[in-house]
């Protein structure tokens, strides 16, 4: 196969959560292991930073990165999903992996993904593995695919360990409370690894005390760390910097300073290829995209939306099944212009289910592009248009 069919197997052939939901989902880890032992995978001598959570995991792993880009070091990065190109999942500082190694790993192994059974998930982080060991990068920066414990990725022994925080998501496979999802995400605590926490909570720090004391390691809470400079303009990434700078300071294998810290996050979209989080994409009308998918990313939406001045706020939505829409859209200013659309997908809410949950004055159009032209086309210069519901969104509209 060449690569353009190689490309198409994995992401047409290949069971894929993204798109088709739970059946897609093989929680557990003897297939990666299966695979990885056959493959001949040597990625024991690689240094992991493994990073879980339920929000900022993806700006958690590309501020780490940057960081230790400017401290000199070679990052690898896992994570997912991607918003333009497949090969956006696997980066040694801000350079895509390259077509041949893809399209060569999978000629080589198809045979035995096929007889594993191997995910989507799984064979992309087989390949981030395998080209990470190729490549000896100084860094391995993981993002876990979904929960924690049973996901894919723990197959690793990391440095350091990194749960962003914890809210409700993906409730049908991690649980219906934050007591249960917490228990999921704290299975990457390894023993005698240390872990970093990014926010406290009443509900879930219990959980990962318990796991870290059974586990023999040090846990740390880095919101007990504030920092007393504010790195963002951006609120919610400002709790994500906090991690970051309080990874660091705990990873005792990197040398990192003031200066690395301060030149990573300012130059972090130039280092790493950030995109997807309150993303400027015009400034004249301004038109924003975030990926916000669930509420705790509708509430930080809301919260940045505060310091914004508009006259009118016009907000696309696209989103997959069984989301509840009214929990998410009242975070959303009271004056906003909603509008809703479909994703290219087989879990993609349709306008089916948008009339089941009672949506008010449902304004819908299934061709996002479309939508999106003829709402840009009704813009003033002092109106605001925010992107949102789905990373899948920004490549149907924005290519």
């Amino acid at each position: 196969m060449n690569y353009r069919e190689t490309e198409n197997w994995i992401l047409n052939k290949l069971p894929f959560y993204q798109t088709q939901g739970f059946k897609a989902y093989k929680p557990g880890l003897d297939n990666i292991k299966s695979f990885v032992k056959k493959s001949n995978i040597n990625h024991q001598r690689l240094k992991f930073i493994h990073v879980g959570g339920t929000n900022g995991k993806g700006s958690t792993c590309l501020y780490l990165s940057s960081i230790l880009q400017e401290a000199g070091y070679r990052v690898g990065t896992f994570t997912s999903p991607h918003y333009f190109d497949y090969r956006e999942r696997i980066k040694i500082n801000n350079a895509l992996i390259e077509k041949k190694f893809i399209q060569s790993f999978v000629n080589d192994n198809k045979a035995l993904i096929e007889e594993i059974g191997l995910s989507f998930f799984e064979v992309s982080f087989a390949i981030a593995l395998s080209y990470f060991e190729l490549e000896e990068v100084d860094y391995a920066i993981i993002e876990v695919g979904l929960g924690g414990r049973l996901d894919a990725t723990n197959l690793i022994l990391p440095e350091i360990s990194v749960i962003t925080n914890i809210s409700y998501d993906h409730m049908h496979i991690l649980g219906d409370t934050l007591e249960k999802i917490a228990f999921e995400k704290a299975g990457i605590i390894k023993e005698k690894v240390k872990v970093v926490i990014g926010e406290r909570s009443l509900d879930t720090e219990k959980i990962f005390i318990k796991t870290a004391l059974e586990k023999s390691t040090n846990i740390i809470f880095a919101s007990d760390f504030p920092q007393k400079i504010l790195y963002s303009e951006i609120d919610y990434q400002n709790k994500n910097i906090n991690t970051v700078i309080n990874v660091l300071r705990e990873l005792e294998t990197a040398k990192i300073n003031s200066n690395n810290i301060r030149k990573g996050v300012k130059n972090v979209y130039n280092n790493t290829g950030f995109f997807g989080r309150w993303t400027l994409i015009e400034k004249n009308p301004k038109i924003i995209f975030d990926s916000a998918h669930n509420e705790s990313g509708f509430e930080n939406i809301s919260r940045e939306l505060k310091k914004e001045k508009y006259n009118n706020l016009i907000v696309l939505i696209s989103l997959v099944t069984g989301k509840n829409i009214k929990k998410l859209i009242r975070h959303l200013p009271n004056n906003s212009k909603i509008f809703f659309t479909k994703l290219d997908m087989d879990r993609a809410m349709n306008y089916s289910e948008l009339k089941k949950n009672n949506i008010e004055n449902l304004n819908y159009d299934e061709n996002p592009k479309r939508l999106f032209s003829k709402l840009k086309k009704q813009l003033t210069k002092n109106d605001l248009l925010i992107v949102t519901g789905s990373n899948f969104l920004a490549k149907e509209i924005f290519v």
